[in-house]
């Protein structure tokens, strides 16, 4: 049967998804759930923190699709057997999260968090600044997107190193392997949390790891709120051992109010902003993958859900 089924409680307009759907191939269906209908004839959904018994649902599930960079929305729930999951790869992503990165760097090498302060308090006080060959930046997980970080970084001046689970070779970058952990973070005055989110992923950036840093590191992340162990980074950024960080992801999304990471001088919050996946870019590669599904080919961008991404 030629219909997907959008599983996306939390988006509140799914219009421009639908619209791209009709775009790219008019002849699928698409209905949105929990008002689908014919379940037992769905084999395709796409979905973004679907409820957690929301598969389940769906007798002949054959594919899982994510509508986002992520996939621990997904593989945190029960997946039924034989059905496979593909995470969005896409260069628009890539190419929007190596500027905010850029962006946040240069923030930082500038003093821009407190100048922003001093413009409130009319204070008027020039700071000595950092530039880009001073620095050197860890991408900490140089998958697909680190490696368009640290290539956008190395356009910039900045001196770049990548740490992934398996070796990488990438020109004009220095890359370590799981077990050189400890020597990458010894070089790294910024690191950048570009991670997973998967078991041995969760709570990483937490004191053992500081304590690996040079004194004064500089934290961007913008891979999972789940990767910080905050009582261990305000402790960080409490003696030093952190000079300061930007947050693009946290635990709780929103972050609530009340949280002590709003009123922190050190620590500048931007709202998972990084970069926000656009249907037109990720619609049509969803098209494909649901006629390779049809026509029992192998899917793009496929999931090993053993390793989590």
């Amino acid at each position: 049967m030629n219909k997907i089924v959008l599983i996306c409680p939390e988006r509140n307009d799914v219009s421009k998804w639908v619209e791209n759907f009709k775009k790219e191939n008019n002849n699928i269906e698409v209905e949105i759930y929990p008002n689908d209908t014919d379940r037992e004839q769905t084999e395709f959904v796409a979905t973004w923190n679907p409820p957690a018994d929301a598969f389940e649902k769906f007798p002949n599930l054959k594919v899982i699709a994510s509508m986002a960079a992520g996939v621990k929305h997904i593989t945190s729930k029960k997946i039924p057997n034989n059905v496979k999951v593909t995470r969005v790869k896409d260069d628009y992503l890539n190419y929007d999260l190596s500027y905010f990165v850029l962006n946040a760097l240069l923030n930082y090498l500038r003093d821009m968090p407190l100048y922003f302060q001093h413009q409130e308090e009319k204070i008027w006080d020039r700071q000595a600044y950092q530039r880009p060959e001073d620095v050197t930046v860890g991408i900490l997980g140089f998958g697909n997107i680190g490696q368009a970080i640290g290539k956008l970084l190395v356009k910039n001046d900045f001196e770049v190193l990548g740490w992934s689970r398996s070796k990488k070779e990438v020109e004009g970058i220095e890359t370590f392997k799981e077990d050189e952990l400890n020597t990458f973070l010894s070089k790294s005055n910024v690191l950048v949390c570009m991670l997973p989110h998967t078991p041995e992923t969760e709570d990483i950036l937490n004191q053992e790891l500081f304590q690996e840093l040079p004194k004064g590191t500089y934290l961007i992340n913008v891979g999972r709120g789940a990767h910080l162990q905050e009582e261990d980074f305000l402790e960080a950024l409490a003696n030093g051992q952190l000079s300061g960080a930007a947050l693009d992801v946290f635990k709780t999304e929103p972050l609530p109010k009340e949280h002590v990471f709003w009123n922190h001088d050190k620590i500048t919050i931007t709202p998972h902003t990084a970069s926000i996946t656009n249907p037109a870019t990720i619609v049509p590669k969803m098209v494909e993958n649901f006629q390779r599904m049809q026509n029992n080919e192998p899917l793009k961008d496929e999931v090993d859900l053993e390793k989590g991404y």
